[in-house]
């Protein structure tokens, strides 16, 4: 049995998914399973698959599903995997020879049921640290204390004991593709910490096509999905009121998007969530006007 799965989730990526299989193969140790994710490809991506599947150099699972954004992807990986530890690398990532040994190592000597996983660096492409490091005296934190405790800035690469990452489904809302996917992950620090890995894990290609480069897109395309999000993050029990109150403007901008007429009373925070009218009124017309159709 291995120990790791390895998974990527991709929609229209059969030309960076080369690099993704090309550092996998690399790997120094391969006590791992890659599990791809097909959300609804239509660019050749089956067939790019199963000619390395034909290989037999790597391990490679491989799943086609109707287009259900990333967090959908997400949930389809989480119901499939059976090895003890999972770690998401996207379609236009890549990770270093030394990647998989350093996870499995630190895991093994450092890893218990009192963690919910580990946490690594990620570079970009040039070798230099996406963000900031955490401080040098931290052995292990949650993922919200990371950033808005520690001041922690950048992308950091998550992996996840697999028995804890089946909890909280991300739910599917109709004509819509996004959901935060820190949802589930903020929803862990509630019970668990992360160990601290001071090591590189994946180098990061950020793509003008890709999600982190389309915020306001998203906010318009998937209200829903943002209002759920917006609600949970206000529920948080460690979330600060500075916290919250950034969230419950979100919501009320997502609120509007959405037509939601009984947002006030969906809200968790009531209070809050009336302060935050002015604010999320001129947030919703600033995305209005930016992601205006011309």
């Amino acid at each position: 049995m291995k120990q790791l799965t390895i998974f990527t989730p991709t929609y229209n990526r059969a030309h960076t998914l080369p690099a993704c299989y090309a550092s996998l193969k690399r790997q120094r140790n391969q006590d791992f399973k890659w599990l791809i994710i097909d959300d609804g490809s239509t660019d050749g991506t089956q067939a790019l698959v199963e000619a390395w599947q034909q290989e037999q150099l790597i391990h490679i699972d491989y799943v086609r599903q109707s287009n259900q954004g990333m967090h959908g992807a997400h949930n389809t990986a989480y119901d499939r995997i059976n090895t003890e530890l999972n770690v998401c690398l996207d379609s236009d990532d890549f990770m270093p020879p030394d990647a998989v040994e350093k996870i499995l190592s630190f895991w093994n000597q450092h890893g218990s049921d009192q963690y919910s996983g580990l946490v690594g660096l990620n570079t970009n492409t040039k070798g230099d640290l996406i963000g900031t490091k955490w401080p040098a005296h931290l052995k292990a934190s949650s993922l919200f204390d990371l950033y808005y405790k520690h001041g922690v800035t950048g992308d950091k690469k998550l992996v996840y004991r697999t028995e804890l990452t089946r909890q909280y489904p991300y739910p599917l809302f109709e004509n819509e593709r996004y959901v935060g996917l820190a949802y589930k992950y903020y929803q862990l620090d509630r019970d668990y910490e992360l160990l601290l890995m001071d090591e590189t894990l994946c180098c990061v290609e950020y793509l003008a096509d890709g999600s982190s480069r389309n915020m306001l897109f998203q906010y318009r395309k998937n209200p829903q999905g943002f209002s759920f999000y917006r609600k949970a993050l206000m529920k948080l029990p460690f979330a600060t009121r500075a916290f919250q109150f950034r969230q419950a403007i979100h919501y009320v901008s997502s609120s509007f998007m959405s037509r939601n007429r009984a947002f006030i009373q969906e809200t968790p925070r009531k209070a809050l969530t009336i302060m935050a009218l002015p604010l999320g009124t001129v947030l919703f017309w600033y995305i209005k006007m930016k992601t205006r159709v011309t």
